[in-house]
Protein backbone atom coordinates (compact mmCIF):
# COMPACT_ATOMS: atom_id res chain seq x y z
CA UNK A 1 0.00 0.00 0.00
CA UNK A 2 1.11 3.52 -0.95
CA UNK A 3 2.21 5.32 2.03
CA UNK A 4 -0.07 8.25 3.03
CA UNK A 5 0.31 11.13 6.03
CA UNK A 6 -1.50 9.95 9.74
CA UNK A 7 -3.98 13.23 8.92
CA UNK A 8 -4.87 11.51 5.61
CA UNK A 9 -5.38 7.56 6.96
CA UNK A 10 -7.71 9.43 10.12
CA UNK A 11 -9.83 11.66 7.93
CA UNK A 12 -10.55 9.40 5.39
CA UNK A 13 -12.13 6.65 8.32
CA UNK A 14 -13.71 9.81 10.10
CA UNK A 15 -15.38 10.95 6.98
CA UNK A 16 -16.37 7.27 6.44
CA UNK A 17 -18.06 6.79 9.60
CA UNK A 18 -19.47 9.74 8.99
CA UNK A 19 -20.75 8.80 5.47
CA UNK A 20 -22.12 5.53 6.87
CA UNK A 21 -24.42 7.26 9.66
CA UNK A 22 -25.85 9.67 6.88
CA UNK A 23 -26.25 6.63 4.30
CA UNK A 24 -27.89 4.76 6.95
CA UNK A 25 -30.20 7.64 8.41
CA UNK A 26 -30.87 9.69 5.18
CA UNK A 27 -30.80 6.55 2.87
CA UNK A 28 -31.82 3.77 4.82
CA UNK A 29 -28.79 2.14 3.07
CA UNK A 30 -28.76 -1.64 2.54
CA UNK A 31 -25.23 -3.89 1.31
CA UNK A 32 -25.41 -7.30 0.62
CA UNK A 33 -22.29 -9.35 -0.36
CA UNK A 34 -19.65 -7.41 1.49
CA UNK A 35 -17.84 -11.14 2.69
CA UNK A 36 -17.31 -11.56 -1.23
CA UNK A 37 -14.61 -8.44 -1.14
CA UNK A 38 -10.78 -9.37 -0.94
CA UNK A 39 -9.31 -8.23 2.62
CA UNK A 40 -5.78 -7.36 0.15
CA UNK A 41 -4.93 -7.45 -3.71
CA UNK A 42 -5.23 -5.27 -6.64
CA UNK A 43 -8.82 -4.52 -7.17
CA UNK A 44 -10.84 -2.93 -10.11
CA UNK A 45 -14.63 -2.03 -8.96
CA UNK A 46 -17.09 -1.73 -11.31
CA UNK A 47 -20.51 -0.33 -10.71
CA UNK A 48 -23.54 1.47 -12.44
CA UNK A 49 -24.21 5.30 -12.18
CA UNK A 50 -26.95 6.84 -11.07
CA UNK A 51 -25.82 10.34 -9.24
CA UNK A 52 -23.17 12.26 -7.80
CA UNK A 53 -23.50 10.21 -4.28
CA UNK A 54 -22.14 7.06 -6.47
CA UNK A 55 -18.56 7.22 -5.05
CA UNK A 56 -19.81 7.51 -1.57
CA UNK A 57 -22.04 4.93 -1.61
CA UNK A 58 -19.53 2.33 -2.99
CA UNK A 59 -17.07 3.48 -0.73
CA UNK A 60 -19.02 2.81 2.16
CA UNK A 61 -19.98 -0.81 1.18
CA UNK A 62 -15.99 -1.46 1.43
CA UNK A 63 -13.56 -1.48 4.64
CA UNK A 64 -10.40 -0.92 1.97
CA UNK A 65 -9.67 2.20 1.09
CA UNK A 66 -10.77 2.80 -2.71
CA UNK A 67 -9.33 5.30 -5.50
CA UNK A 68 -12.06 6.64 -7.70
CA UNK A 69 -11.57 7.83 -11.32
CA UNK A 70 -13.49 11.12 -11.74
CA UNK A 71 -14.19 13.10 -14.82
CA UNK A 72 -11.33 15.50 -14.51
CA UNK A 73 -13.73 19.06 -14.63
CA UNK A 74 -14.69 18.10 -11.26
CA UNK A 75 -11.23 19.44 -10.18
CA UNK A 76 -11.40 22.87 -11.11
CA UNK A 77 -13.38 24.16 -7.89
CA UNK A 78 -10.43 24.54 -5.37
CA UNK A 79 -12.31 23.41 -2.00
CA UNK A 80 -13.54 20.39 -3.96
CA UNK A 81 -10.23 19.40 -5.68
CA UNK A 82 -8.61 19.14 -2.49
CA UNK A 83 -11.62 17.40 -1.08
CA UNK A 84 -11.75 14.47 -3.72
CA UNK A 85 -7.83 14.49 -3.98
CA UNK A 86 -8.18 13.77 -0.12
CA UNK A 87 -10.06 11.21 -0.98
CA UNK A 88 -7.67 9.49 -3.42
CA UNK A 89 -9.99 10.41 -6.88
CA UNK A 90 -7.90 10.29 -9.82
CA UNK A 91 -8.67 13.00 -13.01
CA UNK A 92 -9.69 11.17 -15.98
CA UNK A 93 -9.74 13.29 -18.95
CA UNK A 94 -12.42 12.19 -20.84
CA UNK A 95 -11.82 14.89 -23.71
CA UNK A 96 -9.05 13.25 -24.64
CA UNK A 97 -7.17 10.32 -24.13
CA UNK A 98 -7.32 10.38 -20.19
CA UNK A 99 -3.97 8.64 -20.58
CA UNK A 100 -2.58 10.49 -17.22
CA UNK A 101 -5.38 9.48 -15.02
CA UNK A 102 -5.38 5.71 -16.61
CA UNK A 103 -1.42 5.95 -15.55
CA UNK A 104 -2.13 6.87 -11.99
CA UNK A 105 -4.77 4.16 -11.49
CA UNK A 106 -2.42 1.63 -13.03
CA UNK A 107 0.56 2.71 -10.81
CA UNK A 108 -2.21 2.29 -7.80
CA UNK A 109 -3.10 -0.94 -8.83
CA UNK A 110 0.44 -2.19 -9.12
CA UNK A 111 0.51 -0.74 -5.24
CA UNK A 112 -2.23 -3.78 -4.19
CA UNK A 113 -4.96 -0.75 -4.02
CA UNK A 114 -8.07 -0.62 -5.00
CA UNK A 115 -9.50 1.51 -7.91
CA UNK A 116 -13.32 2.18 -8.80
CA UNK A 117 -14.92 3.16 -11.83
CA UNK A 118 -17.66 3.63 -13.51
CA UNK A 119 -17.75 2.22 -17.25
CA UNK A 120 -20.84 3.37 -18.11
CA UNK A 121 -18.62 6.66 -18.65
CA UNK A 122 -22.11 8.99 -17.66
CA UNK A 123 -25.14 8.86 -15.66
CA UNK A 124 -27.78 7.33 -16.29
CA UNK A 125 -31.25 9.47 -17.33
CA UNK A 126 -33.92 6.95 -15.79
CA UNK A 127 -31.93 4.89 -13.06
CA UNK A 128 -31.57 1.59 -15.37
CA UNK A 129 -28.11 0.29 -16.04
CA UNK A 130 -26.27 1.49 -19.30
CA UNK A 131 -24.10 -0.43 -21.86
CA UNK A 132 -20.39 -0.39 -20.72
CA UNK A 133 -17.43 0.99 -22.33
CA UNK A 134 -14.43 -1.07 -22.76
CA UNK A 135 -11.75 1.00 -20.97
CA UNK A 136 -11.73 -0.90 -18.06
CA UNK A 137 -10.30 -3.79 -19.72
CA UNK A 138 -7.02 -1.58 -19.89
CA UNK A 139 -6.87 -1.43 -16.55
CA UNK A 140 -7.88 -5.20 -15.52
CA UNK A 141 -5.33 -6.84 -17.36
CA UNK A 142 -2.52 -4.85 -15.47
CA UNK A 143 -1.19 -7.14 -12.19
CA UNK A 144 -3.00 -9.51 -10.69
CA UNK A 145 -6.28 -7.61 -10.76
CA UNK A 146 -9.45 -8.82 -9.49
CA UNK A 147 -12.58 -7.43 -10.64
CA UNK A 148 -15.55 -6.65 -8.35
CA UNK A 149 -19.11 -6.14 -9.90
CA UNK A 150 -21.40 -3.90 -8.08
CA UNK A 151 -24.83 -2.61 -8.60
CA UNK A 152 -27.18 -0.92 -6.72
CA UNK A 153 -30.88 1.41 -6.91
CA UNK A 154 -32.03 4.07 -5.02
CA UNK A 155 -29.37 6.51 -5.82
CA UNK A 156 -30.89 7.63 -9.12
CA UNK A 157 -34.27 8.76 -6.81
CA UNK A 158 -31.92 10.30 -4.08
CA UNK A 159 -30.05 12.62 -6.53
CA UNK A 160 -31.44 12.58 -10.79
CA UNK A 161 -29.06 14.11 -13.17
CA UNK A 162 -32.16 17.15 -13.22
CA UNK A 163 -31.95 18.14 -9.52
CA UNK A 164 -29.66 20.60 -7.69
CA UNK A 165 -29.70 19.23 -4.44
CA UNK A 166 -30.25 15.43 -3.19
CA UNK A 167 -33.34 14.05 -1.19
CA UNK A 168 -33.95 11.14 1.33
CA UNK A 169 -34.72 7.83 -0.25
CA UNK A 170 -34.17 4.17 0.26
CA UNK A 171 -30.68 2.95 -1.53
CA UNK A 172 -29.65 -0.76 -1.54
CA UNK A 173 -26.70 -2.02 -3.11
CA UNK A 174 -24.94 -5.53 -3.84
CA UNK A 175 -21.81 -6.88 -4.42
CA UNK A 176 -21.51 -9.29 -6.92
CA UNK A 177 -19.36 -12.62 -7.22
CA UNK A 178 -15.55 -11.45 -8.33
CA UNK A 179 -13.55 -12.30 -11.44
CA UNK A 180 -10.15 -13.56 -10.75
CA UNK A 181 -7.34 -12.57 -12.62
CA UNK A 182 -7.14 -16.03 -14.12
CA UNK A 183 -10.85 -15.81 -15.48
CA UNK A 184 -9.98 -12.45 -16.92
CA UNK A 185 -7.30 -13.91 -18.78
CA UNK A 186 -9.23 -16.53 -20.78
CA UNK A 187 -11.67 -13.91 -21.66
CA UNK A 188 -10.73 -11.52 -24.81
CA UNK A 189 -12.00 -7.72 -24.30
CA UNK A 190 -15.75 -8.26 -26.19
CA UNK A 191 -16.45 -10.81 -23.58
CA UNK A 192 -15.19 -9.27 -20.74
CA UNK A 193 -16.95 -6.16 -20.84
CA UNK A 194 -20.17 -8.69 -21.16
CA UNK A 195 -19.71 -10.63 -18.36
CA UNK A 196 -19.11 -7.29 -16.27
CA UNK A 197 -21.58 -5.84 -17.55
CA UNK A 198 -24.18 -8.85 -16.97
CA UNK A 199 -22.85 -9.30 -13.38
CA UNK A 200 -23.45 -5.70 -12.90
CA UNK A 201 -26.52 -5.98 -14.08
CA UNK A 202 -27.24 -8.89 -11.60
CA UNK A 203 -26.56 -6.99 -9.15
CA UNK A 204 -28.65 -3.88 -9.71
CA UNK A 205 -31.81 -6.14 -9.79
CA UNK A 206 -30.74 -7.97 -6.56
CA UNK A 207 -30.47 -4.22 -5.18
CA UNK A 208 -33.99 -3.04 -6.63
CA UNK A 209 -35.52 -6.39 -5.74
CA UNK A 210 -34.39 -5.87 -2.17
CA UNK A 211 -35.13 -2.24 -2.24
CA UNK A 212 -38.62 -2.71 -3.58
CA UNK A 213 -39.69 -5.63 -1.62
Amino acid sequence: MAERSLTQRLGYSAIRLLSRLVGVVVFRMRCKGRERIPASGPLVICANHQSFLDPILVGLAFDRRLNSLARQSLFRFAPFRWLIQFLDAIPLDREGLGLAGLKEAIRRIKRGEAVLLFPEGTRTHDGSPLPLQPGFCALARRGNVTIIPVGFDGAFEAWPRTAKLPRASVIHLCIGEPLSPSQIGELDDKSLVREVEARIRACYEEARAGRRG
